[in-house]
């Protein structure tokens, strides 16, 4: 599956999926099976496959990085002081606009996957021959991604328009919600474990990554029994651990490992893509450079890590000029920027276009933490601790104590920020703890409370669908 995503070419016609405006026009690559000229029979598991190919696009390795973690306390624009990068300068600052590229570039490409998985489970429901248990598990592949990028654009922007309900008016978060949690618990019930899939299929989603993307959706809903007893269940399958070594999560040799429950896969070679461009636009930048520079970890997150004597996360995420990495390579001391991150590096691919990067979307610290917060806030201090101490230990890092419920809480919020920086997170942890304002405040970002907590609806999409309200304060 990881080689397969993007090569999808024989005998291809293109549907249009028409889903209401122009914006949420998508068209699907599609074998016709009683098309001659294919040379073959059709399956769905093509179809699906392309569900996958959705994640692949150039927005993933530039528009993805400013709204998820340019924006934030964790990373800066980087690249050079006169290279905008479009609207990054924008995000870093808090002085996006409806027209600002890479949100609107980000609510097409999770409405256009939405799409493409909608076409899919209504193909594979349909298909004829086709064996039962297979139509189960790709149908459930394809509700795990709906809900995946539902999940991101809910947090993103707030009330939404839902494909298969109505294309132009937005429903409450609460029904969106709603609907990302009946696809989950159907894909729990569809899909294999991790470890029944054949080695052919790895990268698939699995049951543990339906679970896992639900106890994070309790979690941002703040159902915090629901959000605990879902994260135990991924915990007790025996299908994930973490990796001994920190400093090995984001390289190759790990992918799809022990600790991963969900990536984005981009092991790709020529004619196939990966995640395009996802090292380079992140790569060093300037002589003996990989890279364009953006998307750099800042002196406040350097500062989170020192301030806990945090030096494994710290080495693993951060590159520094002048250093060596862990395959030789010499960061020259006269690069462009102080830091890069090295969860986006690769060692193989640097620089290259066509990229190799997988990309970790859910992955077993995480559902640790998510753990420990919801037991903190059902009062269960002390039962917090064991899986919070778990992620801690890893990085030989000194057992939390403190049981009071406030102390606690933010103990595990820190843990989050150090485990998970640059992961593409951060921006919403802030947002969902209610203290986006406070933080980005005095490091001198005007966040505006009644504003900023939603990205705006993009202007290109209002202009298409006027009576699509846009969120408040833009």
């Amino acid at each position: 599956m990881i080689t397969e995503i993007r090569t999808i070419v024989l005998g291809l016609v293109i549907f249009t999926c028409l889903l209401g405006c122009d914006d949420f026009v998508e068209e699907v690559e599609i074998v016709d099976p009683t098309a001659e000229e294919s040379g073959e029979d059709f399956q769905p598991i093509q179809f699906v496959t392309g569900v996958y190919g959705r994640h692949t696009d150039f927005a993933y390795a530039f528009s993805f990085l400013g709204i998820t973690e340019i924006i934030s306390d964790n990373a800066d624009k980087g690249s050079a002081p006169t290279d905008t990068g479009a609207d990054k300068d924008q995000l870093d600052g808090l002085t996006h606009t409806p027209s600002s590229v890479s949100i609107r570039a980000m609510w097409t490409q999770w409405y256009k996957a939405i799409g493409r998985a909608s076409l899919a489970i209504e193909f594979t429901e349909n298909f004829e021959p086709i064996d039962e248990g297979l139509r189960t598990r790709l149908i459930g592949e394809c509700k795990f991604l709906r809900a995946l990028n539902y999940f991101w654009l809910v947090r993103t922007f707030g009330d939404l328009p839902l494909q298969d309900v109505d294309l132009i008016e937005r429903v409450p978060t609460s029904e969106v919600y709603a609907f990302i949690e009946q696809d989950l618990m159907e894909a729990i019930a569809a899909l294999p474990e991790k470890s029944e899939y054949p080695p052919q299929d790895l990268g698939r989603a699995t049951r543990g990554a339906a679970q896992a993307l639900l106890a994070k959706v309790y979690l941002y809903q703040e159902r915090w029994q629901d959000a605990a007893d879902m994260a135990n269940t991924v915990m007790n399958s025996g299908e994930y651990d973490l990796e001994p070594d920190y400093a090995t999560v984001w390289r190759a040799t790990t992918e799809n490992g022990i600790e991963s429950i969900f990536e984005l896969q981009g092991r790709g070679e020529i004619i196939a893509h990966g995640i395009q461009q996802y090292s380079s636009t992140q790569g060093a930048r300037g002589p003996d450079g990989f890279g364009w520079g953006f998307n750099t970890p800042s002196e406040d997150l350097l500062n989170a890590f020192e301030s806990e004597n945090d030096a494994i996360r710290r080495d693993a995420t951060i590159i520094f000029r002048g250093e060596t990495l862990f395959d030789g390579r010499v960061i020259n001391p006269g690069v462009e920027n102080p830091r890069y991150n090295e969860k986006a590096y690769s060692s193989l691919n640097a620089g290259q276009g066509d990229g190799d990067k997988n990309i970790r979307i859910l992955r077993f610290a995480e559902i640790l933490l998510i753990r420990a917060e919801a037991l903190n806030e059902l009062g269960q201090s002390s039962e917090a601790l064991v899986p919070l101490n778990r992620v801690r230990s890893r990085v030989s890092l000194p057992d939390v104590t403190a049981t009071n419920q406030n102390e606690l809480r933010l103990a595990i919020w820190k843990e989050r920020r150090l485990e998970l920086a640059m992961e593409h997170d951060r921006w919403y942890d802030l947002l969902r703890q209610g203290r986006a304002a406070e933080v980005m405040n005095a490091l001198g970002f005007p966040f505006e409370v009644g504003k900023h907590e939603l990205y705006p609806i993009p202007n290109d999409q209002l202009i298409q669908t006027p009576e699509m309200r846009q969120n408040p304060g833009w």
